[in-house]
């Protein structure tokens, strides 16, 4: 199974950067144990359209072409589900028992994304009721794969 997170722009180099990979190889590395292909990021420019309407249809678009057949879409929306790590590691496993090919994780721009979008999605996740700057909510990301991958391989690195 492929682990993509896709996000609309570009992580400058510093320390978020920093973190984001270095969570994003380590996820990789423990989840070839169980299966998963890779764990990529796929960074989408931003529209540069005057209105946020067009910027946001602009960027939508370009997530969605993204997208595998037969891909898992999770959004990342400040309305969606506050899963605990271990339920995290669960929606992992039943995606890998319904062979689903792929998990794209989807981090939209300042305007949102498309209803269009939206309705493809299997899931919605969030981070808590507070607003986070976009980097933090890609570390944070990459961060949760990689403790889910070390949940259901039973690393030390998650403990309850």
């Amino acid at each position: 199974m492929r682990i993509i997170v896709a996000a609309i722009g570009r992580l400058k180099a510093g320390p978020e950067t920093e973190l984001a990979e270095r969570y994003r190889k380590r996820a990789a590395q423990t989840g070839r144990n169980l299966g998963w292909r890779d764990v990529e990021i796929i960074e989408i420019r931003e529209s540069r359209a005057a209105e946020a309407d067009k910027r946001m249809l602009e960027e939508s678009i370009a997530l969605t072409t993204i997208i595998p057949p037969g891909a898992t879409v999770v959004l990342l929306d400040s309305r969606g589900d506050n899963l605990d790590s271990a339920s995290m590691a669960a929606q992992f496993t039943k995606w890998s028992d319904n062979g689903k090919p792929a998990v794209v994780f989807i981090i939209g721009g300042a305007d949102g994304l498309a209803p269009g979008l939206k309705d493809k999605a299997q899931m919605r996740l969030c981070f808590g009721a507070v607003t986070w700057p976009h980097q933090l909510v890609r570390v944070m990301l990459l961060e949760q794969i990689y403790r889910v991958s070390t949940i259901l391989t039973g690393h030390p690195y998650h403990r309850t």
